[in-house]
């Protein structure tokens, strides 16, 4: 029994040792393609909702890439806070200027005036 658990000690530890050393410049694996977004948000238009439900992030081996996922969401916020911008322009723009200078609609009567 003591020269079988030495014999299968010493290959065990050659195949080890062939595997470590033996490679040479060729790794024993290839390396894997890492997963990249394969329907990234659209760099010519405004992003969409359709654009939103078709993303897909890729998955990583413990979640999602956290760098993929960080650039998604600093594009989208950037756009938001841009439409934000403009929504805010455009409705200063159709406001009217304030109560003063608003007109009063026609046909009413301003009963706090003293007309003597």
């Amino acid at each position: 029994m003591f020269w079988f658990l030495l014999i299968a000690l010493v290959v065990v530890v050659a195949a080890v040792t062939l595997a470590v050393v033996g490679g040479g410049a060729e790794a024993v694996l290839p390396d894997a393609e890492p997963d990249r977004v394969a329907d990234g948000l659209p760099e010519s238009r405004p992003v969409v909702r359709a654009d939103i439900d078709a993303l897909r992030l890729p998955v990583a081996p413990r979640g999602y890439r956290m760098a993929e996922v960080d650039d998604v969401l600093d594009r989208l916020g950037a756009e938001l806070a841009e439409r934000d911008a403009r929504i805010a322009e455009l409705t200063a723009a159709a406001a009217p200027h304030g109560p003063a200078g608003a007109p009063e609609p026609a046909g009413r009567i301003d009963l706090t005036k003293d007309e003597r």
